[in-house]
């Protein structure tokens, strides 16, 4: 079993190998580092950029441009913001060239809360980036969806921006990637470098698979017929479990978890078939909640599904605060938690139609 970090990892190197990645580039993604959160560890074509946000995103366009295929790291997605001007010109170079020009290249970025970053380490950039046409946008919640649709990111001809919850990077599902050993200590012996020096040291990279998870694609994980809930990332575990305390507790099958994978292009079919069975939705998120895109979801909703509702749409979202407090404490309270997430679960169930 993988970690979403080794996860990553796999996938690039299959995309340096087998996809044509000729660049996997950011701030401390080379050795001997291998990125912050060793996401780049042991890759060939993995190299240091300088401190400056404007110019990998400006590199990566040039090599785009060029027919290359790079890969890029922002290494907090808190310092993609004053990257935006050039995000634009990445996403409409297809549409203002009348398809002559793709910006083939991938942008990836750990995101969200959950490892006590405060006011620069735990923003979340979703909702801004569905703001850029041209983009697509995935957020993964397990180390599977992260290989397979990061695999998916590099193959596609068109700007994607991939983004991966900090709180999850070390999270282990029983899910395994085709290929990879089953054993974690053995794939840890394999492709995680050692402490210390490691100037010697090189990978032994398992044969996994050329696995693609189709972009725009939801996944259900639990089913239901009176609540659907629609998360992604850090929130997406969280309301799993509290699905399965409460379908535990009420000794019925109530709740249907999805886990979008995609921002933009999302999974509409999926959402709205859900929505007409259950009649009740909750989005959860962790983006601040003013302009969240959990309110385009319950406006598309409401438009669309409006004689199937039995009950208000909620959205439950961080609180629209500058940034997220370094106490855990407030950390606790500004992001969705299991338990708040339970609570608006059961006030949600809770409605008389």
């Amino acid at each position: 079993m993988a970690s979403i970090a080794q996860a990553i990892r796999m996938a690039l190197h299959v995309g340096e190998t087998q996809l044509g990645v000729q660049d996997i580039f950011g701030e401390d993604v080379g050795p001997p580092l291998g990125g912050v959160f060793t996401c780049t560890q042991g890759l060939e074509k993995a190299w240091n950029s300088p401190l400056d946000e404007r110019g990998i995103i400006g590199m990566a366009m040039g090599l785009a441009l060029a027919e290359q295929k790079p890969v890029a790291e922002i290494q907090f997605v808190d310092y993609i913001f004053n990257t935006i001007d050039l995000m634009k010109l990445a996403g409409n170079t297809c549409w203002t060239t009348n398809g002559e020009f793709n910006i083939d290249m991938v942008v990836m970025s750990p995101t969200g809360s959950g490892v006590h970053g405060s006011v620069y380490h735990s923003h979340s950039f979703e909702s801004i980036a569905t703001h850029m046409p041209g983009w697509k946008v995935i957020i993964v919640s397990n180390p599977l969806d992260a290989y397979g649709l990061l695999i998916s990111a590099i193959k596609d001809p068109n700007p994607v921006l991939f983004m991966y919850p900090k709180a999850l990077i070390r999270t282990q599902t029983d899910d395994v990637i085709p290929g990879a050993p089953k054993d974690q200590k053995e794939l840890s012996k394999m492709i995680d470098a050692p402490l210390g020096d490691r100037s010697q040291w090189k990978p032994e990279w398992p044969k996994t698979e050329v696995m693609e998870i189709p972009i725009g694609r939801a996944k259900k994980y639990t089913s239901g017929d009176k609540l659907t809930v629609i998360s992604y990332g850090r929130t997406l575990p969280l309301a799993v479990n509290a699905a399965r305390k409460i379908n535990e507790n009420r000794g019925s099958e109530d709740i249907e978890v999805m886990d979008l994978r995609t921002i933009y292009p999302y999974d509409w079919d999926a959402i709205k078939t859900s929505v007409e069975k259950t009649g009740r939705v909750l989005v959860v998120n962790e983006d601040t909640e003013v302009t969240n895109f959990g309110e385009h979801l319950i406006r598309r909703i409401a438009n669309d599904c409006f004689y199937h509702l039995q009950a208000p749409p909620k959205l439950l979202a961080g609180a629209n605060t500058p940034g997220v407090g370094l106490a855990w404490t407030l950390e606790q309270v500004q992001v969705p938690q299991e338990d708040s997430i339970e609570k608006a679960m059961t006030e949600l169930l809770s409605l008389e139609a």
